[in-house]
Formats: C-alpha cells, structure tokens, sequence
C-alpha cells in the first residue's frame, strides 16, 4: 500500500515506523528539514520537505499513486486542504485528518467533512480520544489501561499482577475451572520488558501486567480477582483547564454528578471561561507546582489527581507533589516516551500517552480487512484489534482449537448478537461475528488476511 503522511512529528514518525515496518511503501513530507532528516536515517520511508498542502510536493510524494494519505501536521487547516488536494488533483482513495478544534467538529457543522464539502473520510480528534480515554481510566480504578470494543460491551483491561494478587501461579486454564462464569480471558503478559502470548498452559507472577479481555459487566469481579479493590474517586482534582481538562470535567460533571470536581489553571483568562462553562466544579487559578494551591485544592482528601496540562514536567512533578500531600492516586499525561520508562519509580500510579491514542484511532482505518477498531499496546508490540467475521473467513464454521491460528495471537472474546461469548476449544465462530483478539505486531498481518474479503464473498 502507498501512504504519504503529512507531518514528521510524534504522531506522524510513529504512524510511518509502523506502516514501514508492515512493508508499505510511506512517503513523508514535513516542512523542517530536520524532522525529514531524522526520519529517513532511520526508517524505510522516503522523505519530502515542503508543505503537504502544495501540489508539486504531493506530486513528488507520489500522489498519483497513493492509496492513503494521513495528514497530521500542527495546523488543522494544512490538513484539511492537503486532503481536500490529495482528493480534488489527485484521486487518492483515502483521506484521514487530524482535527484538534473542536469548532470544526460540532454536531451542527456535521457536513463539513462530506464529499461535496471537504472530502474527509476519516478525522482524528486528538483531545477527544485522549479525554475518553481518560475517564475509562477513571471508571476502572486498578487498571493501567482500558479500551472498550463492540459496542461498548468488551472491555480490554491492563492489570498489575501484585503480591497479593490471588491468581499468581495459577495456570490459566485452571481459572477457566475455577471461575467458569467469569466472562474473561488473559490473552497477553508483560513480564520483565518482554511481551508474550499466552498458553493455557502458562501462569501469571507477580509484578506481570496481564491484558485482559473480558464481559463488561464482569470488569470489577475481573479487577478484584487480580486483587484490586480501588474505589472509583469521588473527589477529583484536575491540573490543567485546557481542552482535555475541560472535556473530562464536562463528561463528569453530566454523568457523575455526585463526584466533587476542582480544577487547577494557570492561564487566569483560561480559568475564568472554564469556571463560567462549568455548573459545580469549582476552578482555581494558579500552578499545579505550587503547594500553596495544592492544599486550596484540599488535595489532602482527594481521591485521585489528574495531570492534563501540556506540559510533562508539571505534570509529572505536580502529581507526585500531590500524592506527597496526601492524595490516594494520580493520573498523569505523559507526551514524552522517555518519562514514560521511569513514572512507576517516581509514584506514578497510571499514565496515558496521547501519541500511542492517537495512532491506535489512525490505524484501525489502515488495517485491511473487516477490521473495526485497533489499540495498539507497549510501543506498538502488540495490538488488541476487533475484527467481523465474513462466511469466507478460515475462522467460520469449525471448532477454534481445529483453526490454525497464527502464532502470537490470541481470541480474547466474540460478540454474537449483542451477547459476550467467552471462546474455548469448543467454539464456533459464525459469520458476521465481531471477534477481539490480541495479536503480536508480528501476526497483525496474518490477522488481516484472516478477514480480508475474498473474490468469493461476491
């Protein structure tokens, strides 16, 4: 597949490191010479310095022959119109941008990104898919990580095996025997900076981080029988007012009504609009550094803080202070990959990376085949990927342990009819069933052969 991608940055150099590494055929094109240096010295890509709007640079890029290009510059606009060129000059297939204003995604300016209008297929909106992210974190206190599949009725949870986790040393197939109406499955373990899937033959130890499949409605039973018991936070305070702060405020302030929310900002024109938009949470101007502002905040009480500014340093400093001060957990937002190595020796509880969010939305629309959503985990290692079975899948019609499944991957759930069905040996897999898997990066193309539709599907 060719791609052109617009825009070396984090998010663009992780995309085409991903693309490139699968053997597709990316082209780059950033205005700063640097970033195209940077990337073609050290990934299969090819590289253009110019602005990914202009025609001559998406000709050189190789427009005519693309099959995709992802634009995710800095400037909403340069995205905008390099798709709508790619699309008016050129006839590319596919067009994915990155939105960040939230003007241009209001419900009622909904046609903007049509066919007639601006032939968008695909727009990514960073803050959106981070703030969401970052109340499934809160919903489900004790996991490192959340991601929710078909329909919402799937969740995929990160946990941490502690010491007093109760199903260490335990063979997975004996927690099948042992809870056999618990609706979830392991089907990944970190362990010592390695990523493994799992046999049934195979145990959890302390201090692995298990992947787990599983009912939605089995997610607390599911967290507790790994030993966490954390109690979702009543109080909240949030560093950070901008437009990722102000979203999970938002969300929370409509559903959870009874959690107690305050809000640090330090921009005091950005605090008093944030205050005027907001019914109860009570917002105080000042720095998320300042201990002063931290006990305003009654960070003592509070259950949990949430780091969102964007700035890493105060982020991370600020919510260490806070658990100093006496606050039960935080959560921080982390853009840099090198602080993420180090957050757990620091007290860092949980963190989120909003670059790994928002390649995770892009490649759901790459992937081939019947693929609806794609979550992309440890550096992109392993992704947990949602796919529909179609009548022509070698998956449909025979028992799961008579298919070969490719190595590294493992069925974590179906979904048949607006009902969980946890897979074992004996399973069948139907047509148009969504299947959530957990697959090595490795195995990710096998997985897509596996529904891709075939010439005899028509």
């Amino acid at each position: 597949m060719k791609v052109i991608i617009c825009g070396a940055g984090r998010v663009g150099y992780g995309i085409a490191e991903r693309l490139a590494q699968e053997g597709n055929d990316v082209s780059v094109i950033d205005t700063q010479a640097s970033l195209i240096s940077a990337i073609t010295e050290t990934l299969d890509v090819s590289g253009h310095v110019g602005h990914g709007a202009h025609p001559e640079v998406l000709a050189k890029a190789g427009a005519d022959q693309a099959d995709m290009i992802i634009a995710v510059t800095l400037f909403d606009e340069v995205n905008m119109v390099a798709c709508q060129v790619a699309h008016s000059l050129f006839g590319v297939p596919t067009k994915i941008a990155r939105i960040r204003s939230q003007s241009y995604l209001a419900p009622e300016y909904s046609d903007l990104f049509s066919r007639e209008n601006l032939p968008i297929d695909v727009t990514i909106s960073p803050e959106v898919e981070v703030g969401k992210m970052v109340l499934r974190r809160i919903s489900y206190p004790g996991a490192t990580d959340v991601v929710r599949f078909s329909e919402d009725r799937v969740v995929m949870l990160a946990i941490e095996c502690m010491e007093d986790c109760p199903v260490v040393n335990t063979q997975l197939r004996q927690l099948s025997e042992l809870f056999p109406d618990l609706n979830a499955t392991v089907t990944g373990i970190y362990r010592d900076g390695h990523l493994s899937v799992p046999s049934s033959q195979d145990e959890l130890l302390t201090g692995d981080l298990a992947y787990v499949v599983c009912d939605r409605d089995h997610t607390r039973r599911t967290l507790s029988l790994f030993g966490h018991e954390e109690q979702e936070a009543a109080r909240i305070v949030i560093a950070g007012g901008g437009n990722i702060g102000y979203f999970v405020a938002k969300a929370i302030e409509d559903h959870q009504p009874r959690t107690r929310i305050k809000i640090i900002e330090n921009d005091r024109e950005r605090a008093v609009l944030v205050a005027d938009k907001l019914r109860n949470a009570v917002v105080l101007h000042g720095s998320a550094l300042d201990q002063k502002i931290l006990m305003q905040a009654d960070i003592e009480n509070a259950d949990l803080v949430v780091a969102l500014t964007n700035n890493d340093q105060i982020n991370i400093l600020g919510s260490v202070m806070a658990k100093k001060l006496g606050c039960k957990q935080n959560l921080v937002l982390i853009n840099d990959p090198s602080y993420q190595e180090f957050t757990k020796s620091l007290g860092i509880d949980a963190h989120i990376n909003p670059r790994a969010v928002t390649i995770s939305g892009i490649l759901q629309h790459v992937r081939k085949g019947r693929i609806r959503a794609v979550y992309a985990v440890q550096h992109g290692s392993a992704e947990v990927i949602e796919a529909e079975a179609l009548e022509t899948s070698p998956l449909v019609g025979k028992p799961l342990r008579e298919t070969d499944l490719p190595d590294g991957v493992r069925i974590g759930a179906i979904y048949r009819d607006k009902t969980f069905i946890r897979p074992d040996g004996n399973t069948r897999v139907k047509a148009k069933d969504r299947v959530v898997l957990f697959a090595k990066a490795e195995a990710v193309r096998h997985v897509e052969q596996l529904f891709r539709v075939s010439i005899q599907f028509f």
